[in-house]
Parts: structure tokens; C-alpha cells; sequence
């Protein structure tokens, strides 16, 4: 990095290095941006931003990936964005986020550089943003505790466009080694669930990307919107003081009169995005319940039916990701289902050590083969268990 980086900035040297991890979501898809929580694992694949702080406001970005301009802007408030998609977005998205809060006024150069597959449903946009976000902040003094930070982080990426939720951007900057975590929102909460020994997550792609920036956004956010209306719906039918969130809905003691009052005013899409939600945000407190008391068969088979209702409720998967669940539990694979927005990107299997090999032959041999894919470095890989987003000096990283 130091060679690349000296090339694209006349011979100077980077002095810091701030890195974020992706993260795959082991469960509860499609229901943080409800305000429920969810249960994902940050991985060993990251975001590096390597970069020296300067004494103006200007932002200069390169990226070593193939096809990435470099990107220059001011810190401000309101920085144009550029065309939808563009990467840039999400660092003027961390830049801007970070001046209305902080007032930072310090620029970087910066080099970014990333093993972590982009649009896979691996959260490589929020890892970026949180990369950024930790260089921003160390350039110019900024010290900032993590909770607080993943509440600023999800606002300020909608800056993008994209109406998603927290989960990305906290357990890449709360997550611990070893270790899968529940997020909870409102407040936010990572709680650290040690992986058992012998489970393997295996993360294969589709092959097609899933870009929330890109032509899935409007998708992605009609969903969004369908929730809000389908709580909001139910709600005003039921006693008492009607529940502002999902949260508070299922936390009330009478869950028989939600249901039925589901049933009686929601149809078509907003009843299967609602019974979505719900059964989803059950399956991720069953699903940490069976990790802590490592039942590998429990917890796959919560996997199995998060797809059933990502495919068949939220409409988020595709022929493609189906055929790649198929293939892995034909192999062993207890569970699989597909992971992120959906539309594309990956799915990630459950097994035991002892059939990882035989899923990985397996999705290689009846998904890739067939497609003449060779290179699967980036496409088939068995996830590990990382640790949080951090920042310090570049010769000690």
C-alpha cells in the first residue's frame, strides 16, 4: 500500500491505517430498519484505508480495485453527491455525516483497499463508510464511543439513498473475534455469542450483484415503506395506545389480537411483508438460544426457514440463490439461506467441520462448473469470525 499510495500522491507517505471488516448476517434479514434485532457475524474479508491527514478540508481518495475513480471533495455539510451508484457517495456519506455532528473540518489522502467482495450482500458500502468514518475522525482529534457512533453511521448513509437500518455499521465497529453477535436497536447493543466449535459458515455468491445504490434501491426501499405500513395499519386497529414500532407491537401481552387484526386488514404484499418481520425477529431470538447452547441442527433449520420467508413473504431471493440452498444442504449443510438486501449477492450455509469440504466440492462442482467459473477466491470462501473496525498507525498494523 505504501509503494500505491506513493504513486498516487507525489512520494508522500501514509501514517495511518483505519480498517472496518464486512459481515455476514446469520439471521434476521430485512427487519433492523423495523427497529428488531438481528443476528450477524463480522468476517475476516475488510475495508483498509490507509491515508495522512491534511490541514484543509479536501478529501482525496484512490482505490486500488479495477474500475474506481478517484474521488475528491470538501468535508461539508452538503456535498453534491454523485451519480447513483458511484462509490464516492459513500464517502462523502461518512464526511458529511461527520461534519454535522463534530464539525470536523480536516481533510485526508487516502488509499482504500479491500479483499471484501463488493455488492455481494457482505456489507462492503457500510464497511467503507465506517473505514472512512474512523479516518475522518482520527485526522482531525475526534474521539467518539462506538455505540454513539453506530447510531450516527446508519443516518448518515442514507445519504446514498438507500433507507436501511443499523445492523452493518455495528457490528463492524462492535463485533468481537471468535464470535456472532445480537444487535439490538433502540438503544443499539452488540451482545458477543461465542461460535461453537465445529460449525463452519459458508458463504457462496450468486453471481449477480446486489447494489442497494444500484437498480435494486427502489426495491429495496418500496419494502421499507411496506413494513411502516403494514405496522402502521394493524396498529390503529388495536386497544389501547397504539404501538409506534414493531418493537413495541410485539412486546405487547396479547400477541392472538395483533394476529388476528393482521389478518383481518393487511393483504398481497403488506401481509407477507408483515408475517415476514415477525417470524423473522422470533427465528433471531431462537436462533442466538440455539448457539449458546450449540445445536447446530436447531440453528440450521431457523436458517432454512428465514429463506422460506425471504423467497416466498419478502420476495428478495432468486433462482440463482435458491439453487445454491439447494445445492448446500444437498451436501450437509443443516441450513442455509440468502444473506444482505437479496436481489443477488450470497447465501451462507451452516455445517459441522467435518462436511465443509463436501459443501464447499459441492457448490463448486453444481453451481460454478457449470457456469465455467474458475476463480471462486472472492465467490466460495468459508467465513471466520473477526473482530471490530479499528484505527492506528500504519507501521505498527
Amino acid at each position: 500500500m505504501r509503494r500505491t499510495f506513493a504513486a498516487a500522491f507525489s512520494g508522500a507517505v501514509p501514517t495511518r491505517l483505519s480498517r472496518a471488516p464486512g459481515r455476514v448476517n446469520l439471521i434476521g434479514e430485512h427487519v433492523d430498519y423495523c427497529g428488531l434485532s438481528v443476528f450477524p457475524m463480522a468476517i475476516q474479508r475488510e475495508v483498509r484505508v490507509a491515508f495522512r491527514p491534511r490541514l484543509d478540508g479536501l478529501v482525496r481518495i484512490h482505490n486500488t480495485g479495477p474500475g474506481f475513480s478517484t474521488c475528491e471533495f470538501i468535508v461539508e455539510p452538503d456535498p453534491a453527491p454523485g451519480p447513483t451508484g458511484d462509490w464516492g457517495n459513500y464517502l462523502k456519506a461518512a464526511g458529511q455525516g461527520l461534519v454535522r455532528a463534530f464539525q470536523v473540518s480536516r481533510g485526508i489522502d487516502a488509499l482504500v483497499s479491500s479483499d471484501l467482495p463488493i455488492a455481494a450482500g457482505l456489507s462492503s458500502s457500510s464497511a467503507l463508510v465506517v473505514a472512512t468514518a474512523l479516518a475522518l475522525l482520527d485526522a482531525n482529534g475526534v474521539e467518539i464511543d462506538r455505540p454513539a457512533l453506530m447510531m450516527l453511521l446508519p443516518e448518515a448513509e442514507r445519504y446514498v439513498g438507500t433507507q436501511g437500518g443499523g445492523m452493518d455499521q455495528a457490528i463492524s465497529l462492535g463485533a468481537v473475534a471468535g464470535t456472532a453477535s445480537r444487535v439490538d436497536f433502540n438503544p443499539v447493543r452488540v451482545t458477543a455469542v461465542p461460535v461453537p466449535a465445529g460449525w463452519r459458515f459458508v458463504i457462496a455468491s450468486s453471481l449477480a450483484s446486489a447494489e442497494k445504490s444500484g437498480p435494486a434501491q427502489v426495491a429495496y426501499n418500496e419494502r421499507t415503506r411496506e413494513c411502516a405500513a403494514a405496522l402502521e395499519r394493524v396498529a390503529a386497529t388495536l386497544s389501547g395506545t397504539p404501538p409506534r414500532s414493531y418493537s413495541e407491537l410485539l412486546s405487547r401481552p396479547n400477541p392472538d389480537e395483533w394476529l388476528r387484526s393482521a389478518r383481518a386488514v393487511l393483504a398481497g404484499p403488506l401481509l407477507q411483508r408483515f408475517r415476514h418481520v415477525v417470524s423473522e425477529a422470533a427465528r433471531v431470538h431462537m436462533a442466538q438460544q440455539a448457539m449458546e447452547r450449540a445445536d447446530l441442527e436447531a440453528f440450521g433449520t431457523l436458517m432454512n426457514a428465514s429463506h422460506q420467508s425471504l423467497r416466498d413473504d419478502y420476495g428478495v431471493s432468486t433462482g440463482a440463490l435458491d439453487e445454491l440452498v439447494r445445492i448446500a444442504r444437498g451436501a450437509g449443510a443443516v441450513g442455509a439461506r440468502l444473506t444482505g438486501a437479496g436481489f443477488g449477492g450470497c447465501i451462507v450455509a451452516l455445517c459441522d467441520a467435518a462436511r465443509e469440504e463436501a459443501v464447499l466440492g459441492a457448490l463448486g462442482a453444481e453451481f460454478y462448473t457449470p457456469r465455467n467459473v474458475c476463480d471462486l477466491g472472492d465467490r466460495l470462501f468459508t467465513a471466520e469470525a473477526a473482530g471490530a473496525a479499528s484505527v492506528g498507525s500504519l507501521a505498527g498494523a
